[in-house]
């Protein structure tokens, strides 16, 4: 029954001409739903997602705007709901991150099976607060909290996925390599959401420093104008889970 109502998500998402990040693994996925299929049975979900969203000083008041709501549109879009019913249902959790110890919650874990559970979920997101403007990119730290945040997942999922979008690279305390070796990251993938800028896309760094696990990735969004879009392909990706992503 799931891997049926993948099969008709991907088919119908493909034929609308959304091919960005996914044609090229079609057959993979293809390959990967019976797997998905079997090994979810019995399992409480099938995907647990942390989104950590860059809030650092080199994110202004209009970027914040475009990300926070970028994020809400994408978690309700049409697209990923349909996404999200395919595997049965997800976990999610979201918080902003900036400096060592600037980590701040904007959704505690949720179920995500249906259009108004997800439709909560993006309304809370979308009215949280920002908590701190004037910190550096702590990105070792983001993902040392994203670590913990996972470790605290109301229930098994078969597949843990952790998504940092960020805007740099690290410049405040411990790098991504430490974060790796420090907090228990077994069995999970680390994707990259990398935000445009008029001088710097540290694409490479993310590919180098940040991304981890089967199947991690890297999508790119020009400018934050764009981030909506960008979020909407890779929660997609994340949530059928190009039939590579981590699995115990």
């Amino acid at each position: 029954m799931a891997e049926a109502k993948l099969q008709r998500f991907l088919s119908k998402y493909l034929r609308s001409g959304h091919r960005k990040g996914l044609a090229s693994g079609w057959k993979t996925m293809i390959g990967g739903l019976a797997i998905l299929g079997s090994s979810t049975t019995g399992h409480a979900c099938s995907l647990a997602l942390v989104l950590a969203m860059d809030s650092s000083a080199s994110v202004d008041a209009r970027e914040y705007h475009l990300q926070i709501n970028g994020l809400a549109d994408a978690v309700q879009d049409p697209d990923v709901i349909n996404a999200i019913e395919a595997v049965g249902g997800i976990y999610l959790t979201s918080f902003e991150w900036s400096g060592r110890y600037q980590q701040v919650e904007q959704l505690g874990w949720r179920l995500l099976d249906n259009t108004d559970s997800a439709r909560t979920a993006a309304s809370i997101i979308r009215q949280a607060p920002r908590g701190y403007t004037e910190f550096p990119t702590a990105l070792g730290y983001a993902l040392g909290h994203a670590a913990v945040l996972m470790q605290r997942a109301p229930t098994h999922c078969h597949r843990k996925v952790i998504d940092v979008a960020g805007d740099g690279i690290n410049n405040d305390g411990f790098g991504p390599d430490s974060a790796y070796k420090a907090f228990d990251f077994e069995n999970v993938t680390v994707n990259g959401l990398v935000i445009g800028s008029p001088d710097t896309i540290p694409v490479d760094y993310y590919y180098r420093e940040v991304i981890k696990g089967p199947g991690a990735f890297v999508e790119i969004a020009s400018t934050f104008d764009d981030y909506a879009d960008a979020m909407k392909r890779k929660l997609i990706r994340e949530i059928i889970g190009n039939g590579l992503a981590a699995a115990d």
